[in-house]
């Protein structure tokens, strides 16, 4: 469960290709998001010009080519409340046409038919507006909604639409109609808005501020429409980065440390937007040490993507994941810490229950998950265990659903999917065999060692380091001796006339062995 002194901290490591973004919560990584900075990947969020491919009346559904190789589909449903207006706007925009007044002149209504077909709407060839609601899948491709909105921080807001809403979370009435009329007043004709919990308490500056960003993002794209009236991006949403502090930032976010300067610029500039008093905590890395090893990412990344998850006191997650389907298997090991059987399994069901929370955020897996916790006879400990669950979760931003367990102990849970669950290897190529499952005979590891030297040395290199394991080693030295060196060392060093130490690994496998040159580079 969330504690209220959680401190949460965003760690963002950015490469050449990609920016990894990791959420640590109390030191401990809860979510890892990548972003690529070159090309485009089609997210959510993104909003495009695409043309309709095919109708497919049967399903009351389209597929829309926006760009990918994969083509994205749009419901009947998703068209949204006012599609004909957005329609219009497209059909008549054009490079001399005044933009600004087409659009406010457009009417707004009717509305579309509830149980209307979407052949009497779209047509082959067709272009209209979409945004990506669901990222593509495995083989299908984006799901779209023609009803377009723009997320900031306290407003959504909603082209072509007249509803103000307001969010359920904000309790005061007084507040309620503060935040309605306010934003009604500066909303300008043919635009709607929800207005998120985080607005409240904000003081007009700022939400005037946030309004006129979101409709000036929404407007440069008018341009767009008008000059090529051909598949094309029209905008994304804002980086991963800064969608995760949209969401996320409160009182509780700490620090968000960058290990490049026109990223961090960039998040210190969104950040003293929406909350200029947390801009002090944006931080630059600048350490030797790579960010993620730092804040020691990588390791619970290593820990935390395999197969088997260990957790505390012997127990272990076993996880398999399919397109439609996630199973969580919950092991007790070798944990047996009281006499009470009953007890013990209730205990180890919640330590499970904590590390499941958590690895359905990390690998943001989506659909039907099942978990098989270990059976309890206690019908009081299978609701005290379900509603620990639903509280563990709350904390969770995708929308998901939990069940109570089963008589045979297994519990279903509904989450969200709107991209691929992150899947990451763990497991790595062993450096001797080099995935074959198969070593060279030991007999002839000297044979190998001493081509490799023999190569490095005609290559100008006359100060090396052999690394090997402690056994190699012993091995390799065997023979010296205060009267004279008869090891392969020994007889190495005459032969090519090279200074050659040998440094021993415990770490390294026994026949494993790498060569370094005097700055201490590894040779291949």
């Amino acid at each position: 469960m969330e504690s209220e002194k959680s401190e949460k901290d965003l760690i963002v490591d950015v490469t050449p290709t990609d920016v990894h973004i990791a959420l640590m919560e109390n030191h401990r990584l809860i979510e890892l998001n990548k972003e690529s900075s070159t090309g485009h990947s089609f997210s959510v969020g993104d909003v495009f010009l695409g043309k309709v491919k095919k109708i497919l009346p049967a399903l009351n559904a389209a597929f829309v080519d926006i760009g990918d190789k994969k083509e994205a589909f749009v419901h009947y449903l998703d068209l949204g409340l006012y599609f004909n207006a957005f329609d219009e706007f497209v059909r008549k925009s054009n490079p001399s046409s005044d933009l600004g007044r087409l659009y406010s002149s457009i009417k707004i209504g009717p509305v579309l038919e509830k149980e209307g077909r979407i052949e009497n709407v779209l047509k082959p060839g067709q272009i209209v507006v979409v945004q990506i609601v669901k990222e593509p899948i495995s083989t299908k491709g984006s799901r779209l909604t023609a009803e377009i909105s723009l997320a900031g921080r306290n407003i959504v807001l909603m082209p072509f639409a007249e509803k103000v809403s307001i969010s359920q979370k904000i309790s005061s009435k007084e507040e309620k109609k503060r935040l309605e009329t306010l934003v009604r007043s500066i909303l300008p004709k043919n635009y709607g808005a929800i207005i998120r919990t985080a607005a409240e308490g904000k003081n007009a500056a700022v939400l005037v501020a946030e309004v006129k960003s979101l409709i000036e993002k929404w407007e440069t794209s008018w341009k767009k429409i008008a000059r090529n009236k051909n598949t094309q991006l029209l905008f994304t949403e804002y980086s991963k980065t800064t969608t995760i502090l949209r969401d996320l930032l409160n009182d509780s976010f700490s620090n968000v440390h960058v290990n490049d300067v026109n990223v961090c610029n960039e998040i210190r500039k969104y950040i003293s937007e929406i909350s200029p008093e947390q801009e002090k905590i944006v931080k630059l890395y600048e350490g030797k040490e790579d960010i993620f090893d730092h804040f020691e990412v990588t390791r619970q990344i290593k820990s935390s993507f395999g197969k088997i998850v260990p957790m505390k006191q012997g127990t272990y997650l076993v996880i398999e994941t399919t397109e439609a389907l996630g199973v969580i298997d919950v092991n007790s090991g070798i944990r047996a810490k009281t006499d009470n059987q009953e007890e013990n399994t209730f205990e180890v069901n919640k330590i499970a229950a904590e590390e499941i929370a958590r690895q359905l955020r990390l690998r943001d897996m989506g659909g039907i998950i099942i978990v098989d916790f270990i059976d309890m006879d206690s019908g009081e400990h299978r609701n005290e265990l379900h509603h620990y669950m639903q509280q563990l979760m709350e904390s969770d931003r995708a929308k998901h659903n939990v069940l109570p367990l089963t008589k045979f102990g297994l519990m279903q849970i509904t989450r969200q999917r709107i991209r691929p669950a992150t899947e990451i290897n763990t497991a790595e190529v062993c450096p001797v065999c080099h995935g074959t499952g198969k070593i060279s005979s030991s007999l002839v590891i000297d044979e190998q060692i001493e081509r490799n030297l023999a190569d490095h040395v005609s290559h100008g290199k006359k100060e090396l380091t052999l690394k090997v394991s402690p056994i190699l080693g012993a091995y390799l030295k065997r023979g010296q001796s205060i009267l004279g060196d008869k090891s392969y060392v020994g007889k190495w060093k005459k032969k090519y006339g090279c200074r050659l130490t040998v440094e021993e690994v415990t770490a390294f496998s026994v026949l494993q062995n790498e060569f370094y040159d005097k700055n201490g580079d590894r040779l291949d």
